[in-house]
């Protein structure tokens, strides 16, 4: 019997890599399942039932993964899970989780019929947005050492109005069957939509001032600033779903014409933020080349929103001529998907075939020990 030296054998890229994937896990990659749901749900109502139902499928086993990835970090990384909850950066990406679950029910109710998984997601993003709420801003308050507001602010900020938006939508649709008379529910959803309204007013001023007033590298303009856009759409969502649940509440009845004009109003400040940001995203990519980032999913999401946001404005104007702007919005967040979702694709595929270079050194260390013939 032959006795060699043990192979020296270095498989720590593969588990550096994983663990580094875990331990640096962004909040904000509930964005992918919030953008997988939107552009399942643009789908559905604009009669491409294959997409609609394909993204369906994938969004749930998505959902679940991101949420599976989000507690094994929590458990193995604790401290840089609470770091990141209190971090300007990174902390508001928690609000993915809300609206990442709203839109979730949403597409059950809308695409399976099923309201009582609708109604079950809408309590877990109610007590996931008050968690997120007063535990994220409460952090970011009480922070002694703070970023200067050029460095602290970005548009990821906004992803607050879409969770607190998102509560509103899916509640709609799963609370206005249960209390079709309730208008204290109708009062709470009303209170939530305009909350999340003002929570817009406040952050946009902050970036837009920050736009105009501190200097702006290519590198700042990360694609979470398309929220910009996505956070008003998702507003005119709500308050569109708000005045189709009118004719069951005396109380939204007698706020009619104010919850339309707002929606228009937000509406047209979506449509304002699109060249703004086309233009932009065109001067950002002479500087900097394209490549997967999880926050692209940031960029997905308003896409779908807002021919979402369109489609459901020109059915309470009855302006059909909008679903024909609805439908391009709808081509390009399905393509904006596609693209997004090869990039992931690509990026596991490497760490597959790091892994496919690690085993067979693994298995050449093991036969390689001494006793080894």
């Amino acid at each position: 019997m032959e006795t060699r030296a043990p192979a020296v054998v270095d498989a720590r890229p593969l588990a550096t890599c994983l663990t580094q994937g875990i331990r640096e896990f962004h909040p904000a990659y509930f964005a992918l399942p919030m953008a997988t749901g939107i552009v399942s749900i643009v789908s559905h109502l604009l009669g491409l039932e294959e997409a609609s139902a394909f993204l369906f499928w994938v969004n749930v086993p998505a959902y679940c993964a991101v949420w599976a990835l989000s507690i094994v970090r929590l458990v193995a990384f604790p401290g840089q899970f609470l770091r990141d909850l209190g971090s300007h950066q990174r902390g508001p990406g928690f609000f993915t989780t809300v609206a990442a679950t709203c839109v979730l029910g949403l597409q059950f109710v809308l695409l399976r019929g099923d309201t009582r998984t609708g109604y079950a997601l809408w309590w877990l993003g109610m007590v996931l947005w008050g968690a997120c709420t007063y535990a994220v801003f409460v952090l970011l308050a009480i922070r002694e050492a703070k970023p200067s507001l050029a460095e602290g602010i970005n548009g990821g900020w906004l992803v607050a109005v879409v969770a607190t938006q998102s509560v509103c939508v899916l509640g709609c649709k799963v609370l206005a069957p249960r209390f079709a008379h309730g208008d204290g529910v109708f009062l709470f959803l009303a209170s939530l939509w305009l909350c999340g309204g003002m929570l817009y007013i406040w952050m946009i001023s902050l970036i837009f001032y920050r736009y105009m007033f501190f200097r702006f590298h290519p590198s700042d303009l990360m694609p979470p600033y398309w929220i910009n856009m996505g956070a008003v759409a998702i507003s005119t969502v709500a308050g569109t779903s708000l005045s189709a649940a009118a004719s069951g509440s005396a109380f939204l009845t007698q706020l009619l014409p104010f919850v339309n004009g707002l929606s228009l109003m937000f509406w047209a400040t979506a449509t304002w933020w699109i060249p703004m940001l086309l233009v932009l995203g065109v001067w950002r990519h002479r500087a900097l080349r394209i490549s997967y980032d999880p926050l692209y999913w940031g960029l997905v999401f308003p896409l779908g929103m807002y021919s979402l946001c369109t489609y459901r404005l020109g059915e309470v104007f009855a302006l059909p001529f909008l679903w024909w702007i609805a439908r391009a919005f709808a081509v390009a967040a399905l393509a904006a998907w596609l693209l997004t979702f090869l990039g992931l694709a690509a990026r596991l595929l490497r760490l597959v075939l790091l892994a496919g270079r690690s085993l067979p050194s693994v298995r050449g260390a093991i036969g390689s020990q001494p006793g080894s013939t």
